[in-house]
């Protein structure tokens, strides 16, 4: 996607802390404490606000950092967050992606070599996208290793967080759903956001799954684009 956004926009692509290829993090990792880290990093490059883009967990991170007055604008892939803690709507998702890096954790060895087969592809991403068979051999394999040397995962998966309440809005705020999203269905996701954050823009990227960058990467890009002109 990002050849898509780079003729209109100077790119800053950081990896999350704690997580393969990215900063280290002291102490518990929380939502908070990567916003934290992530505030440090604009701080270096001598940025204030910029437009601000993610993709689940990093959506929900785009939005704090709207909170904490740090974004021009946020356009919020499928954010994570838009739960009640400890419900059937936060225990579902989260029991999902920790089945899942269990299962690249014990298949890391073995699983590679199949996945130059595109029925394969699918079916091992079949949570984060619907036509993963569209992705070359080494994509999943680097987001096996991803997955696996996550080293705040385990944390991740525990928190006690929830995306709070946010009216009126400090910036424009888009939040896109992914029709086809295993992890967290519109249905239930979007009412959740309309009451916390009322003010935000809302819509429905049609037939993606979770990571709509993999299954459309144009119409994902096209809505950035708009969230930040608005902004």
């Amino acid at each position: 996607m990002l050849p898509l956004l780079a003729d209109r926009f100077d790119l800053v692509v950081p990896t999350a802390p704690g997580h393969r290829g990215g900063p280290a993090l002291s102490g518990r990792a929380t939502i908070s404490a990567l916003i934290d880290r992530t505030e440090r990093l604009r701080d270096e490059r001598g940025l204030d606000t910029v437009h601000v883009s993610g993709n689940s967990m990093g959506g929900w991170m785009a939005i704090e950092l709207a909170r904490r007055g740090r974004a021009r604008s946020v356009c919020a892939l499928a954010p994570a967050g838009f739960w009640t803690v400890g419900e059937p709507d936060e225990t579902r998702a989260t029991a999902t992606v920790a089945r899942a890096r269990q299962r690249a954790i014990r298949t890391q060895k073995v699983m590679p070599p199949l996945l130059r087969f595109g029925a394969v592809r699918r079916a091992v991403l079949r949570d984060a996208a619907e036509h993963a068979d569209r992705l070359t051999q080494d994509q999943p394999v680097e987001g096996m290793r991803d997955m696996v040397e996550c080293s705040v995962a385990d944390d991740l998966l525990a928190i006690r967080e929830q995306v709070a309440p946010l009216d009126p809005l400090p910036c424009p705020v888009t939040i896109a759903w992914s029709e086809q999203d295993r992890l967290f269905p519109p249905a239930v996701h979007d009412a959740v956001a309309r009451e916390r954050i009322p003010g935000a823009r809302s819509l429905v990227l049609a037939g993606v799954g979770h990571v709509p960058m993999i299954d459309d990467p144009a119409r994902s890009a096209q809505v950035i684009t708009e969230s930040a002109t608005a902004g």
